[in-house]
Order: structure tokens, then C-alpha cells, then sequence
């Protein structure tokens, strides 16, 4: 069963919203890892800052079904069918990663470009599994991590706490 990588955000009522995903993953996953959340400004727009997150599950769903009950679960909670990219969002939920699969399948690409040019997906997957390796170059998220030019893109480690786990992480480290 292949480990699969959620990247969650929000800008729009961000802990509830965060809830909201975390509580619909488990119900369809069972199990879920959960990175510590982490509050990083909005990119390519003026807004909110967002709270962002990593979650990791195992699944055989297949991926076109995944893709569609994520959009799915984004719509039910306020995101309009043709949002832009680069707008406020109550919910967001992106495929990060698929097992070790490369390449563009069925519309999603594999893995998430944004893992390596965004702060606010690698450092949560970086701080979840920081010796995993990325599918495509092999390096393990908490090398990329080091590497990241970290000054360019703020973030910070926030508190938050879900179902009465704390996912404040007691240091800002991988």
C-alpha cells in the first residue's frame, strides 16, 4: 500500500478549516500522520497568512478518485469550483506525493513541484518525514530542507492541537 503526501492549507477560519480536513482524512484513511502546522504569508496575492500543514496516509484509492473526493471535500467547505490559483481559501488539499510515482497521471503531477520550491510544503514534510526520499531526485526531504533558502520564504511553527493531540513540535527541526 503506497504512502501518500497531503499538503493542507488555509487562510479563511484556518483552525477550524484545518480541523475540518484532518477530521475527513482520518474518517476515509483511518490512521494519519500529522505534521506539525506551520503559518507561512500568502504567495501571489495580498492576503491572510495561511496555516499550513503535511498529513500522511497509506491507500490504494486510486489516484483520478483521490484527486476528485479532495476537490470534493474543498468545495463542500466554501472553495468555488474555478477558484485561481493565487487566491484566499478556506480549504486546500493537494496530492504531494503518490508512493513513488513519477510523472503526470491522470492530471495530477507526481510529485508536487511545490515541494521543492515552496516553504510551506517542504517544511512540514520535512519535519513528518524527514527521511523519506523525494520520488523524482532521491534525496530525503530533510536534506532539501537544509539546502532551501530558507531567508527567501518565512515560516514558523505555530500551535495546534487536533483531537486532543498536540502538533506543536517541541523544536523547529526535522
Amino acid at each position: 500500500m503506497p504512502r501518500i503526501y497531503l499538503g493542507i492549507g488555509s487562510n479563511i477560519e484556518r483552525e477550524r478549516h484545518v480541523a475540518i480536513a484532518l477530521d475527513a482524512l482520518a474518517a476515509r484513511f483511518g490512521e494519519v500522520a500529522v505534521s506539525p502546522v506551520y503559518e507561512a504569508p500568502a504567495l501571489g496575492f495580498v492576503g491572510d497568512p495561511f496555516l499550513n500543514l503535511v498529513v500522511g496516509v497509506d491507500g490504494e484509492l486510486p489516484l483520478r478518485s483521490l484527486a476528485d473526493d479532495l476537490r470534493a471535500l474543498e468545495r463542500a467547505h466554501g472553495r468555488p469550483p474555478n477558484a485561481t490559483r493565487n487566491s484566499p481559501r478556506r480549504l486546500d488539499i493537494d496530492i504531494l506525493t503518490y508512493g513513488d510515482r513519477v510523472g503526470t497521471e491522470e492530471g495530477v503531477e507526481l510529485p508536487r513541484g511545490e515541494i521543492l520550491t515552496s516553504a510551506f510544503v517542504l517544511r512540514p514534510l520535512a519535519a513528518l518525514a524527514p527521511g523519506d526520499r523525494h520520488p523524482a531526485c532521491g534525496e530525503t526531504y530533510a536534506a532539501l530542507w537544509d539546502r532551501f533558502d530558507q531567508a527567501a520564504q518565512p515560516i514558523r511553527a505555530v500551535p495546534f492541537a487536533w483531537r486532543g493531540r498536540d502538533l506543536t513540535p517541541r523544536r523547529d527541526c526535522p
